[in-house]
């Protein structure tokens, strides 16, 4: 079968697109997963690790085809105040559980729990299910930027 062997941002863009997917969240952070696009296209995500898809990137094939990927509708949690000192005082407790949030200017969408939505109902958030595309931040340790510090001397690092 055909393989998708790399990952490219949104915004590198080099080429024409050959085909489109359309992946739920979970389905965006896979390392292999069979895959048909719109336009039937039949593929492998074959990645040597698992990886963080993001709305608008492009899986390139081994073959020089290119299939940009989409974020699926999906049941949410759509979550507003009536200030931003509120809105951003539920992003702070909603980052503390470590959540997926997907941060808007006026709005958060979560996905579907019952408990975070009795949370920030209590922090006097209004909540309200709604479909949507679901692309949340990557959070401050998410792609390279992690930097471990391994070696052997001993120069005092504390």
């Amino acid at each position: 079968m055909l393989r998708a062997i790399a990952c490219e941002p949104q915004g590198a863009r080099h080429g024409l697109i050959d085909d489109e997917v359309t992946l739920d969240f979970d389905n965006r952070h896979r390392r292999r997963l069979a895959m048909t696009g719109k336009d039937g296209l039949e593929f492998l995500l074959d990645l040597p690790r698992a990886h963080r898809i993001r709305q608008g990137d492009t899986l390139l094939l081994e073959d020089g085809r290119r299939v940009r990927v989409m974020a699926a509708k999906e049941e949410l949690t759509e979550i507003t105040t009536t200030s931003a000192a509120d809105l951003v005082r539920v992003a702070w407790h909603l980052g503390n559980r470590h959540l997926p949030v997907m941060l808007l200017p006026d709005r958060i969408l979560i996905r579907r729990d019952h408990v975070i939505e009795d949370m920030v109902r209590l922090l006097g958030a209004s909540v309200a299910m709604v479909e949507a595309a679901f692309d949340p931040e990557d959070g401050a340790y998410a792609g390279g930027g992690h930097h471990h510090h391994h070696h052997d001397d001993d120069h005092g690092h504390g």
